[in-house]
């Protein structure tokens, strides 16, 4: 195999690309056509991709396929193993991946749950290294991963806990990378919506931001039938809104895999079936993201970058099939180097991960920007969709006076939100020893049952009977060594990893409590009257993001204590009621 060298030079931009593939064995329909056009696709995507995420790419067969396709714009790739049947994760690239690894989380689901199989596949984080240049420094860590899917709507989705879990583990990832001077791309299918607890851990517990916010801070926080959503007071966005502005990936109207069974039916028929773009689209939702954090200045030269641009794709059907690559869209994004004069030079400023803008903070309560339904706009069921030149280049804010990178400062969620957390461990344990003790008295119940069984076989004159008897005895007792098992091993597992977990939660609420009481400053305020460099005065620099805040904290007040979150005000008065 050729071994190809990094460049000497770092370049200028980095075109990154996260795909869930749908490429479920025996389940996704037409797995292996699709699969195959998914590679030309991507190979002839304009920007090309340099670091692409896959998700859903379970069997190495698939792998292969896209790798034939686009090895010759992206010679560097690693498929990841994981769990019994593949966590189905693999990183492509144009640069050399110089170190990799699979990081599974402790909380991924349950083995009695074997219908929906996240257990069963490991899902973690494909990690991944990528050497841009020779030059010290020049590193990129890359985190791919696919959250546990939710079942439910939140706050009733009983893996919630799990899920959350895992944003705590990727956020940790990421931090670690940034505190070892890389920078870090996060990308995958988080399975999250943008107002979710586990994308405010993701933003908060990691110094990254969510490259689609940054851009769109105005964007959905959910679909138009979200309960935040609906407390915004929007018209219900049509098919193109929902691409163009809330970066939706899944259930959208234009991807013909959420389409009705008559209307597929139809199309596999060849029937030539196009969306009005100003169709309402009340189900689109964002679950696919690139998160993105800047190095530290480990090494002087290292490069700083800045998000340029970012874009929904793979939004065109396939040639043969006339069906969507997949039932998700993919993210794309453009990261652009900074010049090297802007770290030197505090008039230039450019955008990195510890400065926030002022329009992402306030997206809840901004209404001036009303969702249009389009109707100019030619569909072909063979064409994109979206040929999203809609870049939108976000404001910078004021620069880092110091003139060159330094550590973010730590950040913390509102106390409410830990409590929401610590809550959500607490039911979950709970759940789990009263299933524990049930599973122990099914086995118990199964041996009594079997031995009863074996008792009476010695007393039926018809032959059939015993046969049933024995049949009996040993499906019961099966299910009761089963049940047993994972009484005794899993449920002890997930016991103590939610016991782990809970005491990384409450570790970091009580260090959010003692600098918010013992300072009469949060850590957010501290940041933004450094950062931000407002005022030189960090007291008004608090008092001024106290009056910027209260209307989202009377916002989340009023939804959290609304009937769909059980009616509980679970928010508290606090400077952080998002981030």
């Amino acid at each position: 195999m050729k071994h190809f060298e990094p460049a000497v030079d770092i370049p200028s931009s980095i075109n990154v690309f996260t795909y869930n593939c749908w490429g479920l064995k025996y389940i996704a329909k037409y797995r292996r056509e699709r699969l195959g056009e998914i590679g030309r696709a991507i190979a002839t995507t304009v920007p090309t991709p340099e670091i692409v995420g896959l998700q859903e790419c379970w069997t190495q067969e698939d792998y292969h396929a896209i790798r034939k396709q686009t090895r010759h714009v992206l010679p560097h790739g690693k498929f990841y193993f994981s769990g019994s049947f593949g966590g189905g994760l693999a990183i492509l690239s144009k640069w050399p991946i110089v170190e990799s690894n699979m990081v599974r989380y402790p909380l991924n689901g349950r083995p009695s749950a074997f219908f929906r199989g996240d257990w069963y596949v490991g899902k973690g984080v494909a990690c991944a290294s990528i050497r841009l240049s020779k030059k010290p420094g020049d590193i990129v860590d890359v985190f791919c991963t696919h959250l546990h899917a939710p079942y439910q709507s939140e706050p009733k989705d009983s893996y919630l806990c799990h899920r959350t879990a895992q944003a705590w583990e990727i956020a940790r990832l990421m931090r670690q990378a940034v505190e070892r001077g890389h920078a870090v791309i996060g990308l995958g299918d988080f399975n999250m919506v943008p107002s979710s607890l586990a994308h405010r851990l993701i933003t908060t517990h990691a110094p990254v931001q969510d490259v689609w916010k940054v851009l769109h801070p105005d964007s959905s926080l959910g679909s138009a039938n979200h309960p935040l959503e609906k407390e915004r007071r929007r018209d219900i966005p049509s098919a193109r809104y929902s691409l163009q502005e809330n970066g939706a990936t899944c259930d959208g109207v234009y991807n013909t895999w959420r389409w009705t069974k008559h209307d597929q039916k139809l199309l596999f028929k060849g029937e030539d079936l196009a969306v009005d773009p100003a169709t309402p689209d009340p189900r689109a939702k964002r679950l696919d993201y690139i998160f993105f954090g800047n190095t530290l200045s480990h090494f002087p030269d290292a490069a700083q970058w800045r998000i340029q641009s970012a874009r929904v794709g793979m939004t065109g059907r396939h040639p043969r099939l006339n069906c969507s690559y997949s039932d998700h869209f993919s993210v794309e994004a453009t990261l652009v180097r900074a010049a090297s004069s802007q770290s030197d030079d505090p008039s230039k400023p450019s955008l990195d991960t510890r400065q926030t803008s002022d329009a992402a903070l306030r997206t809840l309560t901004n209404t001036s920007l009303q969702p249009t339904l389009y109707t100019s706009f030619n569909a072909s069921p063979t064409s994109s969709f979206l040929p999203v030149s809609v870049s939108r280049t976000p404001s910078p804010p004021k620069p880092n006076p110091i003139g060159r990178p330094m550590m973010p400062l730590p950040r913390s969620l509102s106390t409410a939100a830990y409590d929401e957390i610590l809550d959500l461990i607490s039911s979950d344990m709970t759940h789990g020893s009263s299933q524990r003790r049930l599973r122990f008295a099914h086995f118990g119940i199964s041996i009594v049952v079997s031995v009863g069984c074996f008792i009476a076989v010695w007393w039926p004159q018809r032959a059939w009977v015993a046969f049933v008897l024995l049949l009996v005895s040993t499906l019961n007792f099966g299910a009761g060594i089963v049940d047993g098992l994972i009484a005794l091993l899993f449920a002890a597992s997930e016991k103590r990893a939610l016991q782990e977990f809970r005491w990384e939660i409450q570790q970091a609420k009580d260090m959010a409590e003692e600098l918010d009481d013992g300072k009469g400053k949060d850590i957010g305020e501290t940041q933004e009257g450094l950062i931000t460099n407002d005022s030189s005065d960090p007291d008004k620099m608090s008092q001024k993001g106290r009056q910027d805040f209260k209307p989202e904290k009377e916002l989340w007040e009023k939804v959290r204590s609304s009937k769909e979150y059980g009616g509980k005000e679970n928010v508290r008065s606090g400077r952080f009621p998002m981030v």
